[in-house]
């Protein structure tokens, strides 16, 4: 009987399975891949400073990739490298400082990068590294459509929005403020809008 009952639960094990293969096989065949199109796309970032006003930025180059379904818009792989010394708040000291050792280290590690580990609910899961430490962050995922461009080429965007706390990162530089409260936050805002190029398969 116990063998019986074991046979039937591997069974449905394997009926599982192949029906969850199933589900998924339409959805790969139908995923189309784009890369990013740097001209279109922002990397941006908010942290607030002093306690009281924001400071926003950007970093000026960067590539990427990935794959959605074109109907849904749900995504099957997001990656991209980001070239820290291209930050960019708008104060040329400001900007050597971020990308001194005190903060981004440019010149022990000049790149971050992301890479999609997992979708649900309109949220993309991944791992994000800077300064060489691996962590995981949920963002938030909205889809922005689909197109053909006036040149014939599939076109694609979505946004990416979340924050991340940076001494997570080992990024810890700040100062005390007399009256309370630090210089610089830890928590960093993040809002990411990508457009994409369609691959021809």
């Amino acid at each position: 009987m116990r063998a019986q009952g074991r046979q039937e639960r591997q069974k449905m094990q394997l009926k599982k399975w192949i029906l969850a293969v199933l589900i998924a096989a339409p959805l790969s065949l139908s995923a189309q891949d784009y890369t990013v199109d740097t001209a279109h796309t922002t990397v941006g970032f908010a942290v607030k400073h002093l306690m009281i006003s924001t400071v926003r930025g950007n970093f000026g180059q960067f590539e990427g990739s990935f794959s959605l379904d074109p109907k849904t818009g749900v995504p099957s792989k997001i990656s991209g490298t980001i070239d820290v010394t291209s930050i960019d708040t708008g104060i040329v000291k400001r900007d050597d400082h971020l990308r001194s050792p005190d903060f981004f280290d440019v010149s022990n590690h000049p790149k971050m990068t992301f890479e999609m580990t997992g979708f649900k609910n309109d949220k993309v899961m991944g791992n994000l590294t800077i300064r060489g430490v691996k962590k995981p962050v949920t963002l938030d995922y909205e889809f922005g459509g689909t197109v053909t461009d006036a040149w014939g080429k599939p076109k694609a965007a979505f946004v990416l929005s979340g924050q991340i706390n940076r001494s997570d990162y080992g990024i810890t530089w700040n100062k005390a403020l007399e009256a309370g409260g630090v210089t610089v936050s830890d928590t960093v805002k993040l809002l990411i809008e990508i457009e994409g190029d369609g691959v021809k398969k």
